[in-house]
């Protein structure tokens, strides 16, 4: 019997009817005229907040500037009150005979109001907040697949992973200054769109993997091609190959150390692999394929420019820590920084002491700014134990044998910022404020409340009614704030403003407070969780009805609702937004919400 030698294996040849370069860059001309049009439908916000070169200049470049003892305008208080904390005025007398003294007789100059969207969109745009899984919106989930589905042509059209993986390795190439665009923490896509890094991370992920997927079909298709001819070793050795390789790898490595499991136990590698492999997958791609140099080169740009900001950002100084047990968190006061950022934005902070452990040093992480611009404290972080790093942050600061009284201790601060906050969003702009926080994240609303009052009483807020909701879970973390709510009840002489603290849990022997500690209804603290739904009900009525204030005859430009703590509690406050009846909506000229959401 003749011997039949077995077949040939099959040569997969590479080709593709388009020109994979040209189809890729119409494709991001595309994306990009997608995010022009975007950044044009919310254009009137950023105009407005052109009305004070001020409002538009702040919020870039920390500083610190002499204090003036006088201000343009004075506030006449009646000689009775607020002058205990227990004779707090009420909602329905607040300040009724103070009256607000120019040195010009000038008259209130309030901010334009530019609605986020169309009163006949308002509906719509309730319905994009809804959530779709935690921390994650439906507006966010349609944004996500309009742009798969934009890479789902240059993918598929003429072509499929099996025979092109070379068109893959454009789309990878292609979409990296996106990809390095939005994991900026200058973020210029995000400042065009009024929005912080922070909110613009979701896309930086999915861009990112959808980098790495492309850029594994292109190398693996080559692999297993190499293999199948058994060429493998002499292609590799070519050194266009091997560098293509190498950032194959470092693809691989971003995705894999970018994880939550890293992020969350091993954040030092996490950071660390994220740097080398971002830094070495540049140069690897040009090597590889020296013609996508446009797009390499353009996301080299994008990272010197974030570096060469975050180093003009950056503020060494001394701050002063000090434990409060209270409130589990340690408090910074960083006296030479007192202007600069905007309510709402956070800094990034590296504290430089060995005190902080081998790496803690060399560790940044981000707070929200807890005081008022310009300030006589200057600037305040509180940093709650949540971590490693904000654990030896609180023992550093209590081996000063600091407890309530006596010396704080002193450390050397790396101050990066600010960063985020309100965008193109003027919290000022709106009828009516509702701010709700958990634990932490009451620096977000005392810093945002403080700046109202200070903003009112320079005549620029239009806010007729503030309420702030605070959720604790014990009652003895009001003790240390207390002078400072009761305060801002105090210094809010046009606009009445009401604090409601709730506590989750019975407390641990004596409670803090007598029962008639807390007699107005301007400061209450009660058991259970809000009832936020009714708070929303209650603000809205005093913003349109009659009685509000001095700013009644002011058109009703909406509600700002403000919320600042764990992604649960965002994501509840969001949908009982959304239950608000579409009538009262309109009545009080739209609600806005405004997160602030706890971890990744």
């Amino acid at each position: 019997m003749a011997y039949t030698a077995p077949p040939a294996p099959t040569v997969v040849t590479f080709e593709s009817t388009a020109d994979p370069a040209a189809l890729v860059y119409h494709i991001d001309l595309f994306l990009i005229a997608i995010f022009a049009a975007v950044v044009l439908l919310r254009l009137p916000r950023l105009v407005a907040r052109l009305w004070k070169i001020s409002e538009w200049g702040t919020g870039h470049i920390l500083y610190h500037t002499n204090l003036r003892r006088s201000a343009t305008r004075r506030v006449d208080f009646n000689s009775e009150a607020g002058s205990r904390h227990h004779d707090l005025a009420t909602d329905d007398t607040h300040w009724s005979s103070v009256q607000r003294v120019s040195e010009k007789g000038s008259a209130p100059s309030y901010p334009p109001h530019a609605s986020s969207c169309p009163r006949f969109l308002r509906g719509a745009l309730q319905a994009l907040n809804t959530r779709f899984n935690p921390g994650v919106s439906m507006l966010q989930v349609i944004i996500v697949v309009i742009y798969l589905a934009t890479l789902v042509y240059p993918a598929f059209y003429k072509t499929n992973p099996f025979s092109d993986p070379v068109r893959y390795g454009w789309i990878g190439v292609s979409q990296l200054p996106f990809v390095f665009a939005l994991s900026s923490k200058n973020n210029v896509l995000g400042y065009f769109l009024g929005s912080g890094y922070e909110k613009v991370h979701i896309l930086h992920r999915v861009i990112g993997r959808v980098v790495v997927l492309a850029v594994n079909i292109h190398g693996l298709g080559f692999i297993y091609q190499w293999n199948l001819e058994g060429v493998f070793m002499d292609k590799i050795s070519n050194p266009n190959n091997y560098w293509g390789l190498i950032s194959l790898i470092c693809a691989d490595f971003l995705v894999f150390f970018s994880t939550s499991w890293w992020r969350n136990k091993a954040y030092s590698l996490f950071l660390s692999t994220h740097i080398i492999s971002a830094s070495l997958i540049l140069p690897a791609i040009i090597t590889h394929k020296p013609e996508t140099s446009p797009y390499i080169l353009t996301a080299v740009g994008i990272m010197v420019l974030d570096r060469v900001m975050r180093w003009i950002k950056t503020r060494i100084t001394t701050a002063t820590i000090r434990p409060l047990p209270e409130l589990g968190v340690t408090r910074v006061e960083i006296p030479s920084i007192n202007a600069g950022w905007r309510a709402g934005q956070h800094v990034r902070i590296r504290v430089l002491s060995s005190g902080m452990g081998l790496f803690g040093w060399a560790e940044t992480h981000p707070f929200t700014i807890a005081s008022i611009v310009k300030g006589e404290e200057g600037m305040i972080l509180m940093c709650k134990k949540t971590g490693d790093w904000t654990n030896k942050l609180y023992d550093l600061a209590k081996s000063s044998a600091y407890e309530g009284e006596g010396e704080a201790r002193k450390v050397r601060v790396s101050v990066e910022g600010p960063y985020g906050g309100p965008g193109h969003r003027m919290f000022a702009s709106f009828s009516a404020a509702v701010f709700v926080a958990g634990g932490s994240g009451i620096t977000f609303a005392l810093s945002s409340i403080q700046d109202l009052i200070q903003k009112d009483l320079e005549g620029h807020s239009r806010v007729k009614v503030i309420h702030l909701v605070w959720s604790v879970q014990d009652p003895s973390s009001l003790v240390h704030l207390l002078p400072l709510l009761t305060s801002l009840v105090q210094q809010s002489v046009f606009t009445p403003i009401r604090i409601s603290v709730f506590y989750t849990r019975a407390p641990i022997g004596k409670f803090p407070f007598t029962d008639t500690f807390f007699r107005s209804t301007a400061l209450t603290l009660s058991p259970g969780r809000p009832k936020v739904s009714k708070i929303l009900e209650t603000v809205i009525s005093k913003a349109v009805s009659l009685g509000s204030g001095v700013k009644d005859h002011e058109k009703i430009t909406g509600m700002i609702v403000g919320v600042c703590g764990p992604v649960g509690l965002a994501d509840s406050v969001t949908a009982e937004v959304g239950k608000v009846d579409s009538l009262r909506r309109d009545q009080v000229g739209g609600i806005e919400i405004h997160d602030e959401c706890f971890g990744w």
